[in-house]
């Protein structure tokens, strides 16, 4: 077991104690789950919350606005980014108005405004309308470095690939995001949606979001709180019928996401190749096969460039690009012309402290010259 994933354990097991007596669980909800961890946890979660009440979407308004009331004032609701509080009566698609956020976006899966997926509760908040438009379906990340401050929702980051919320709710949102994979496996014609721990692209069936190791650290950062064990309470009792259980048993995350390293994929990419300044590949195929692709680059030669070490994610910048399998190809950008660069790709699983590269045998590389 990881040095992070005990520190989890820590930290979570000790919000859920202080939360016992208001969690409002029946008895022998997640006696299913009881002792199992990993795949084997996430089907019997799965199982448990599986086929809940649907709403339409035009109630998911009506929702919203008992959900997400102002505990300060009943007449408002508070708003997901901006943290801020609106009228109920302001709902609809103005500058200045509110409307229903899909935290997991619709494109990332092509699952619409449909129930049950579109209209799932535990992913449904109130933003406001402009807001929600540049948020747009960004993945979530850490985005202050390198990032631009929201003009509106001042507590936001963003980039072009990744939103950055404020910090009260990074958990919240990393826990509804959780329960999204569990709930929807792609059974009983439903979309099978899938945390990465890269930057994704719109998708059908799976459909990926990330960032997996930024929302496990905003879980652990950002605890379960009254408020959001409420909200949890109310959408069992008042609509769904489910519950989510990272809010329940915050332990559940690094029982499924954080529990030791993923086996290194069995073989690496071949027909490495590059064109200019876009580098392609034909992915690695048999055995354990590559969640992504860490491609490194340098400018004075194939034996100064760093070989990845397991346990040490290596973040994007100029030298270094992540790439999800089946992509095949990434581009350097700002490249000195005339100049030669080096390339080297190692794929690997697992993601944070429990990333494992594919680093023996022969590693693909390649030369050239910008133009």
């Amino acid at each position: 077991m990881t040095i992070y994933t005990k520190l989890l354990y820590l930290s979570v097991a000790l919000t859920f104690i202080s939360f016992l007596g208001n969690a409002q669980i029946p008895t022998g909800y997640y006696s299913d789950a009881s002792g199992l961890s990993g795949e084997s946890l996430k089907s019997a979660l799965h199982s448990i919350i599986d086929d809940h009440s649907t709403i339409s979407y035009t109630a998911v308004e009506n929702a919203l606005k008992f959900l997400d009331e102002d505990p300060n004032n009943s007449n408002n609701v508070i708003l997901l980014y901006k943290q801020t509080s609106i009228p109920k009566s302001s709902f609809g698609g103005g500058v200045d108005d509110w409307n229903r956020e899909h935290i997991w976006p619709s494109s990332h899966g092509d699952f619409g405004t449909s129930a049950p997926e579109g209209t799932d509760l535990f992913h449904m908040r109130p933003t406001d309308a402009s807001v929600n438009s540049d948020r747009g379906d960004k993945d979530f990340d850490d985005c202050q470095v390198g990032g631009t401050q929201h003009s509106e929702a001042t507590l936001c980051y963003y980039t072009s690939n990744a939103w950055e919320p404020p910090d009260a709710v990074k958990g919240d949102i990393a826990r509804a995001l959780f329960y999204m994979e569990v709930r929807y496996e792609g059974d009983a014609g439903e979309v099978d949606l899938e945390i990465k721990d890269f930057y994704t692209t719109t998708s059908t069936s799976p459909g990926h979001l990330g960032v997996l190791s930024t929302l496990m650290s905003w879980h652990e950062n950002d605890p379960v709180d009254a408020k959001e064990q409420t909200r949890n309470n109310n959408i069992y009792n008042n609509y769904q019928g489910n519950r989510n259980p990272f809010i329940d048993h915050p332990e559940y995350v690094g029982l499924i996401w954080g529990d030791g390293f993923e086996p290194e994929p069995a073989s690496h990419a071949s027909d490495f190749s590059a064109h200019t300044i876009t580098i392609s590949w034909v992915d690695a195929v048999g055995g354990v096969l590559p969640e992504a692709y860490l491609v490194r680059m340098n400018n004075s030669g194939f034996e100064n460039i760093q070989v990845p070490v397991d346990g040490s994610p290596v973040a994007d910048d100029f030298w270094n690009q992540n790439v999800g399998y089946g992509t095949g190809k990434c581009i350097f950008k700002g490249l000195t012309e005339n100049t030669v660069y080096y390339f080297k790709i190692y794929g690997y699983t697992g993601s944070g402290v429990n990333i494992d590269y594919k680093t023996d045998g022969d590693i693909q590389q390649i030369s050239i010259q910008a133009k």
